[in-house]
């Protein structure tokens, strides 16, 4: 789900808004080894999916009766596991399908992969918090801060050490970040809370990734069918205490609407479409490609989210925006050029 693109410590890519993680591969193909109707065909896709899973998820929480981020979630995450296991069947005998194997659960790889899929639910349940409070223009800049995060983090678990481009990007997004908020119409402290721990469940999940790759064979497929079942039983009991599921049997009308879980059940669709899109982005262009399209990503959904929700956008707020697009921008061009340059 589950983004604005960064390069996550250890050679993972990840979006942020959609919480796909997949290995970056040692050698980025070059675009012009593919047809460019192909790689035209790729950015569309991963533009078409990434937008849609931010603003279906923004209408069903703002545009219903159903304001229940955490059973979205679940129920999100129940979609991808039954799209995992018919991707998976399907694959054994049609090789269109078979970037993905075959669904496979084992008690004790699960133990191992455990912690990782705390920071994983954490992660994903603070997003759509985020989401739920703040407008979509400022969606953006609320989860800024995983950059930062990033860093900090890369520094005291890995003992890494950032280069100083990296450190001013951070500083800038920093920025960006202090001045959107306080330029915010409709500020939140909900939204920012849960932005803020959203970007430092990002940051922690992108480092979690790489140490946990190696008890999947560094799959990352097998690895996202061991996350998605992990989740949703970790999710549950959270749905239950909260009284979400309470509230939803007794007050919500939206469970009796089929259109309203057709409409959940796409958006599940697309937040697992994000792993594809990402598998095919990373595999049929370049590095370089990624990280423009992330950067323009975050630029048209913010345009989007100003035309189509008509969010008031105070100067202040504007700069805010800028100032977070240009330095996630500049952090993803200078790990872009460090990877070149190793």
């Amino acid at each position: 789900m589950a983004s604005k693109s960064e390069d996550i410590p250890m050679g993972l890519r990840q979006d942020r808004d959609d919480q796909s993680f997949l290995p970056q591969p040692a050698s980025a193909p070059k675009d012009r080894g593919h047809p460019l109707p192909l790689i035209v065909a790729v950015v569309v896709f991963y533009f078409v999916i990434s937008l849609s899973v931010v603003f279906l998820n923004k209408i069903i929480m703002s545009g219903s009766d159903f304001e229940y981020p955490l059973f979205i979630t679940w129920y999100q995450l129940v979609v991808a596991l039954v799209l995992l296991l018919i991707w998976g069947h399907l694959g054994k005998t049609n090789k269109l399908f078979s970037i993905i194997p075959p669904y496979e659960f084992d008690t004790n790889i699960a133990k191992r992969v455990a912690p990782l899929t705390f920071v994983y639910v954490m992660m994903l349940a603070l997003n759509n918090l985020c989401l739920k409070y703040v407008e979509v223009t400022f969606y953006q800049v609320a989860r800024s801060l995983s950059i930062n995060f990033t860093i900090l983090f890369t520094y005291l678990i890995l003992g890494k050490t950032t280069s100083a481009p990296a450190l001013v990007a951070c500083i800038i997004v920093f920025f960006g970040f202090a001045i959107g908020s306080y330029g915010e119409i409709n500020f939140s402290w909900a939204g920012i809370f849960y932005g803020v721990g959203s970007s430092a469940f990002v940051a922690l999940y992108g480092i979690y990734v790489q140490k946990t790759l190696s008890v999947v064979d560094n799959n990352q497929w097998k690895l996202l069918h061991y996350n998605t079942t992990l989740a949703i039983m970790f999710l549950f009991p959270l749905v239950l205490f909260s009284g979400e599921l309470g509230e939803i049997m007794s007050q919500s009308e939206s469970i009796y609407d089929m259109g309203f879980w057709i409409l959940m059940t796409i958006t599940g669709i697309t937040g697992f479409g994000i792993n594809i899109a990402m598998f095919l982005q990373v595999k049929y262009t370049s590095a370089l490609t990624n990280t423009i399209c992330g950067t323009a990503k975050a630029c048209v959904q913010t345009i989007l989210a100003a035309m189509i929700f008509r969010n008031p956008i105070s100067d202040l707020n504007a700069l805010g925006i800028i100032l977070a697009l240009f330095g996630s921008g500049y952090y993803g061009w200078v790990r872009y050029k460090e990877r070149q340059a190793k």
